[in-house]
């Protein structure tokens, strides 16, 4: 398809995005995230609509979003679903959390974090976009260096 023969070459920042309803978590390796507004806090998430996190965010209205950073290709592989886990393992296996204001699981590991309520969904075509009004959000101190996902591979910026 040329549309994603052209949209690989686009480079962008590798997240995690999680959430929690009840007793179930759902997590997924994610890069169509960006901010939409500084006041309001806003960002934009697009999801496979068919995923257990788009189906946990419409009945919790809550997510978390993890910036990976250079080091985190691992945890982008594992909540991919492309790592082997233990059989009745979720892709948190192993993966050291947190919990902000509404009580999802951040990735202890990230460079930044943005804990969200949702304030708008709307289906598009087979994605779910997802607006959410940050409510919390922290990142380690300099220096960082985000994972970058470029041309079907992973990469890091020069120092």
């Amino acid at each position: 398809m040329a549309v994603r023969e052209t949209m690989r070459l686009w480079a962008s920042g590798v997240t995690v995005v999680t959430t929690r309803a009840g007793d179930r978590r759902a997590g997924m390796t994610v890069s169509a995230f960006t901010s939409l507004s500084l006041d309001p806090p806003l960002v934009l998430v697009a999801l496979h609509k068919d995923t257990e996190v788009a189906r946990l965010i419409r009945r919790s209205r809550l997510f978390g979003i993890s910036i990976l950073g250079e080091e985190g290709e691992v945890l982008s592989q594992q909540f991919a679903g492309i790592t082997p886990l233990p059989e009745g393992a979720d892709r948190f296996h192993g993966v050291a959390t947190q919990m902000r204001v509404t009580g999802v699981p951040i990735l202890a590991d990230a460079i930044a974090w943005l804990d969200c309520r949702v304030v708008r969904l709307r289906e598009m075509a087979t994605h779910l976009a997802v607006v959410g009004e940050v409510l919390d959000t922290g990142r380690r101190d300099d220096p960082v260096r985000p994972l970058v996902y470029h041309n079907r591979g992973y990469t890091r910026l020069a120092p």
